[in-house]
C-alpha cells in the first residue's frame, strides 16, 4: 500500500508539472485568439500550423534556431575539449603549485557570472568579436565546475593504464585521446548536456554580445517576440515550443548516460 500511495503521489506531481507544457503545445496549434475564449480551452477546435508558419516565414525563427544550434554545438565541443584536458592534467600529473592552481579555479565558482560580464564585454569589443559566434562562446569555454568534474572522474581511472601506454610509446596527447576520453564517456555526456542546455537557454550574454537581429539566438528572439506580439498568446506558445522541444528531446535521449555520469563522476576522489 505504501508503494501504491507513493507511486500515485509521484504520478500526480508529474501530471501537475506536465500540464503547463501540454497546454503550451496544444495552444500553439490553435487559431489566433482561441486561447482567450470562455470557457478556456485546453484542446484546439481545429489544429492549424498557422502560428508556426508565421514564425518561420515572417519572423525568421528558423535562422534563430540555427544560430542557437551553432552556438550551443561550438560551445559544447570547445568546452569539453579544453576542460577535459585540464581535468586530465590535474588528475594524473604532478607539477608545481598544482593544488594551489586547482583551489584557485574552484574559488572562482563563488563569484557571480554577472560580475565579469562588463570587463569581458569590453575585451571582446577591443578584439572586434561582438556579433560573432566566437564572442558568444569563448568567455564560457573554460568552466571551473567542468574542470572539477573531469578531474574527479579521471582520478578514478587507474594510473597503471597510463604507465602501460607510456611503456608502449604513447605520447601524452595520445593517452588523453585514446585512453582517457573513451573511459570518461559518461562524464563527457553529462558535461556535454549541461553545457549544451546552458548555452541553448542562455539569455543575458547573447543579449549583451549580439545587437544584430540576424545573430539572435532563440531565447533573445523569443523575448523580442513577446514584446512585439504580447496579445498573440498562440504565437508566443509556438515560439516557446520551438525553443524548448529540441533540448527536451536531447535530454530524454541521453538521460541514462547523463544520470550514470553524474552519479559515477561527481563523488569520486
Amino acid at each position: 500500500m505504501k508503494s501504491v500511495a507513493l507511486t500515485g503521489a509521484l504520478a500526480l506531481i508529474a501530471l501537475l508539472v506536465l500540464i503547463p507544457f501540454l497546454w503550451m503545445i496544444t495552444t500553439s496549434f490553435m487559431k489566433s485568439g482561441e486561447s482567450f475564449s470562455y470557457p478556456p480551452k485546453f484542446w484546439p477546435s481545429t489544429f492549424t500550423l498557422h502560428q508556426y508558419s508565421i514564425l518561420f516565414k515572417r519572423l525568421h525563427f528558423l535562422r534563430d534556431f540555427f544560430n542557437s544550434l551553432a552556438a550551443a554545438s561550438l560551445m559544447t565541443i570547445c568546452s569539453l575539449f579544453i576542460n577535459s584536458l585540464a581535468g586530465f592534467a590535474f588528475a594524473k600529473y604532478s607539477f608545481k603549485s598544482r593544488k594551489f592552481m586547482f583551489t584557485s579555479f574552484l574559488a572562482t565558482m563563488v563569484i557571480p557570472a554577472q560580475v565579469g560580464m562588463l570587463p569581458v564585454f569590453l575585451i571582446l569589443r577591443q578584439l572586434g568579436m561582438l556579433n560573432t559566434y566566437w564572442g558568444l562562446i569563448l568567455p564560457g569555454t573554460v568552466s571551473a565546475f567542468s574542470i572539477f568534474f573531469f578531474r574527479q572522474y579521471m582520478s578514478s581511472i587507474p594510473t597503471d593504464l597510463i604507465d602501460s601506454a607510456r611503456i608502449d610509446g604513447c605520447s601524452d596527447f595520445r593517452i588523453y585521446w585514446q585512453i582517457m576520453l573513451p573511459l570518461a564517456r559518461p562524464a563527457l555526456v553529462t558535461l556535454g548536456i549541461f553545457t549544451f542546455l546552458g548555452t541553448w537557454n542562455d539569455f543575458m550574454w547573447p543579449l549583451i554580445v549580439m545587437n544584430r537581429d540576424t545573430m539572435y539566438t532563440l531565447p533573445v528572439a523569443l523575448a523580442n517576440l513577446m514584446g512585439e506580439h504580447a496579445p498573440d498568446t498562440e504565437l508566443m506558445m509556438a515560439g516557446s515550443v520551438v525553443t524548448i522541444l529540441p533540448i527536451m528531446i536531447l535530454f530524454l535521449a541521453l538521460q541514462k548516460s547523463y544520470v550514470s555520469g553524474l552519479v559515477a563522476g561527481s563523488l569520486k576522489e
